[in-house]
């Protein structure tokens, strides 16, 4: 971003009610710091604490405000609670930001009923909860709003199995809702990133995530289910620019969506690397 650009940006979240869900990695993480750089009071809701701290303090360092939640999104009133708790303590709600998601990589065949559950309870059910009660808030509060859900572009593919499902029913969801709010100073913007070097591929196929991690020249073994370090995410990023995106090209992306003015509807934005991964 431009001198210019931040300024304008800085200019229009300076004091803004934020909510980011899924903030403790990856893209929420810098979607959370982005925000909070430009001077907006962002709460962060996660299920890992000490990263969210983390963030919070490079937060306050940049001029903006931060409070951390460690949150089970699976639990409806804990996710209520969240948005009810920052309006109550700010007496305004600009900014809701849906990212928290997961995935799982096996086929249908021979998925588990419990981590298609766990994917729709936290990419859809959380994402739904998040949306109606920002919505209110931002209604009591009587000002213009957006709401951003983090999608994927697994959502452009008829076949990207059970979690694809979960991210064409986040475009759906958003679509609909933009719908119901057109005569509302709300907007509701739909983020599709690509391939982005974060965490989520610790849940998929091993094979896929090894193939990844050696099209990037790294010697790392990466067990399922564990996180990827953080300085293999970076690696991967800077060995693979043109085909692992970073995190903080989505976090621009909402900045731009999100310093709109009401009038204008920016529905969708697909972020993705230049080329496809060569697996």
């Amino acid at each position: 971003m431009t001198t210019e650009t931040m300024q304008l940006a800085s200019d229009a979240l300076a004091g803004r009610t934020v909510v980011v869900t899924g903030a403790s990695s990856g893209i929420g993480r810098a979607v959370a710091e982005r925000l909070g750089g430009l001077g907006a009071h962002v709460w962060l809701a996660g299920r890992d604490r000490a990263p969210m701290d983390a963030s919070a303090e490079a937060i306050v360092a940049a001029g903006g405000q931060a409070d951390v939640r460690s949150v089970d999104l699976r639990q409806v009133a804990a996710v209520q609670g969240l948005v009810e708790e920052a309006h109550g303590t700010t007496g305004r709600f600009d900014i809701m930001v849906n990212n928290a998601g997961l995935g799982y990589g096996s086929s249908i065949l021979e998925g588990h009923p419990e981590q298609w559950r766990e994917m729709f309870e936290v990419n859809v059910i959380a994402l739904l909860v998040g949306c109606q009660a920002a919505v209110r808030a931002m209604r009591m509060a009587g000002l213009p709003g957006h709401i951003v859900n983090i999608s994927s572009t697994a959502a452009l593919l008829r076949d990207s199995g059970v979690y694809g499902a979960t991210k064409h029913a986040v475009n759906c969801i958003s679509a609909s809702l933009r719908e119901e709010l057109e005569d509302d100073p709300i907007r509701v913007v739909n983020i599709m990133p690509g391939v982005i070097a974060t965490n989520f591929a610790r849940n998929l196929d091993p094979e896929m995530v090894a193939g990844v991690v050696r099209a990037a020249g790294l010697d790392v073994a990466i067990a399922p289910g564990d996180k990827l370090p953080d300085e293999v995410n970076a690696s991967l990023h800077e060995r693979m620019r043109t085909m692992v995106g970073h995190p903080d090209d989505v976090a621009r992306a909402v900045v731009f969506a999100v310093t709109q003015p009401p009038e204008l509807n920016i529905e969708q934005v697909v972020v993705r690397p230049a080329k496809r991964l060569p697996l």
